[in-house]
């Protein structure tokens, strides 16, 4: 049975959209799947959006479709008249990429509140219960959480920095602990009101991921932002209590891919950068450029003086890591002078306006 976040009787509804894009990921969809099921404080429904791949469309509607109802909720929650949680299947009807998907599992969602999980991650039992105890303060108008990583080598490789755990999708070290407003939310592991993604139109295309290109981001950071501006009170947290674990394959554990995504964040920020202006779009990096990382060299070249295995290398992933960025930033802020840099917001309207492949109808 449920429990309604403290302090409030009517306790949001949660809709959980999951992006995904390759059978690949076979695996681990099923696990993020089975992890929203199994929450402490159910989802209302969970939404599988998939990124232009018909053949995994078709397998995912097969596994679940649109008339697929998980039955296995506790008899009190049956009794008191909820609705079982539905699991949903839809194409992305945007174009390809992270931020059409997401807007395409918002439009179609029915909850006062959705969240976001990635596909190759699971949420802790009482993942969505800490999101909703959020929004207890009508101000707030997202929650975001805790994301570990988990290594496909069953432990950090001795050279990779804590604090650049977010070229893994992960919780870095320099974010405060506990539970704090922030400038954004990171997007695999976060929540939204409804009615503040339907303020600001849903996230921006031609910023982050599509499968192709670079692996880019930022495109919750820029959201994050244009919130803010359209809802000057609006208040965003990050409650570390809610815990996600994100697999990191083998493939991210290596420098290359280090480097080659430390490059890619740098030419998003630059696109952020150009979309909501520098200051806004670099304050956070800022303190983290200046305080965090070199914090993080010098612990790196002390646990080096002291004998510790990795200190070295760690020192210098973070000063290679600096480089990279940078050099990304130089040149999206170069190409984004040239009009090369411009993406589109795309207006959010109700779900029945934007048309879904659903499973059924595959």
């Amino acid at each position: 049975m449920s429990t309604a976040p403290t302090g409030r009787t009517g306790a949001p509804s949660v809709s959980v959209v999951i992006c995904v894009y390759t059978e690949d990921r076979w695996g681990d969809i099923l696990a993020a799947v089975a992890s929203v099921r199994d929450q402490s404080y159910p989802a209302l429904e969970t939404l599988l959006v998939v990124d232009h791949n018909p053949a995994l469309l078709r397998r995912l509607a097969k596994a679940y479709g649109d008339d697929a109802w998980d039955t296995s909720q506790v008899p009190e929650a049956m009794e008191e008249g909820a609705e079982p949680h539905r699991i949903r299947v839809l194409a992305n009807a945007g174009r390809r990429g992270l931020s059409a998907g997401r807007n395409t599992g918002i439009a179609a969602s029915s909850g006062e509140v959705v969240a976001f999980l990635d596909d190759d991650a699971v949420a802790e039992r009482d993942w969505l219960l800490h999101f909703a105890e959020g929004y207890a303060d009508p101000r707030v108008m997202a929650v975001g959480g805790r994301t570990q990583p988990v290594w496909a080598s069953r432990r950090r490789p001795a050279w990779f920095p804590e604090e650049f755990d977010w070229i893994v999708g992960c919780t870095y070290r320099g974010l405060p602990p506990g539970k704090v407003a922030v400038r954004n939310v990171l997007g695999g592991n976060a929540s939204f009101r409804r009615s503040a993604l339907e303020a600001v139109g849903g996230f921006a295309s031609g910023i982050g991921r599509d499968g192709h290109r670079l692996p880019l981001g930022g495109e919750e950071t820029e959201l994050c932002i244009r919130l803010t501006r359209a809802l000057p009170d609006a208040v965003l947290l990050i409650d570390d209590r809610s815990v996600i674990h994100h697999r990191v394959p083998e493939v991210r554990e290596r420098f290359r891919y280090f480097g080659t995504r430390a490059y890619a964040e740098g030419l998003s920020k630059a696109l952020v950068a150009s979309s909501v202006g520098a200051r806004a779009g670099l304050e956070s990096e800022r303190r983290y450029t200046t305080r965090v990382l070199p914090a993080g060299v010098a612990r790196g070249v002390r646990d080096a003086l002291l004998g510790r295995p990795g200190g070295a290398g760690r020192a210098g992933a973070i000063v290679a890591g600096v480089f990279a960025a940078a050099g990304g930033y130089a040149l999206g802020s170069l190409r984004a002078r040239r009009g090369g840099g411009r993406f589109a917001v795309a207006a959010l309207g109700p779900a029945t306006e934007l048309p879904a492949c659903e499973g059924a109808e595959v």
